[in-house]
């Protein structure tokens, strides 16, 4: 990732592209008072820094019915080939949104989407329960998703 150095028109713009960036460029201008082509520079150079990862449409998981569930999962042994052999095989399977390695007593918090409880429960089997080198593994099922987040402050 090249160094980037940001001002605060970037910060802004940056907080506008995690809201919506479906917005045009003349509406983004707009807002930050810069014309369509200073910002499509500023967001191109977002993307060759590597600050700018992608854009993607987030859907309503109640809209979509969709199952989401967060599982806790502490493997048995570990080692750095341990863990990138997990981190790859969760990495492959589409229904993993999210993966995280934590501190404590678990050592990832991996959030699955599935499309109902039988697709949750193949799902689950495939990824953890007949994985190698699981220790254990609890499942928490999301009963209202109140907030999901997937901007990141920047100041």
């Amino acid at each position: 990732m090249t160094a980037l150095s940001l001002d605060e028109t970037d910060h802004h713009l940056l907080a506008l592209l995690q809201q919506d960036s479906g917005r045009t460029l003349a509406e983004l201008g707009e807002v930050i008072s810069l014309s369509p082509s200073a910002v499509q520079r500023r967001v191109d150079r977002y993307r060759k820094a590597g600050l700018l990862d992608r854009q993607v449409a987030v859907l309503d998981p109640a809209k979509a019915d969709a199952l989401l569930a967060v599982c806790l999962v502490t493997l048995a042994k570990e080692s750095n080939a341990i863990h990138a052999a997990f981190r790859r095989r969760l990495l492959a399977a589409p229904e993993v949104q999210q993966l995280y390695s934590v501190s404590g007593d678990t050592d990832y918090v991996v959030v699955l989407a599935s499309t109902g409880m039988a697709h949750h429960r193949e799902v689950a089997d495939r990824l953890l329960k007949d994985a190698p080198n699981i220790q254990r593994y609890t499942t928490m099922f999301v009963l209202d998703p109140v907030r999901i987040g997937l901007s990141i402050p920047i100041k």
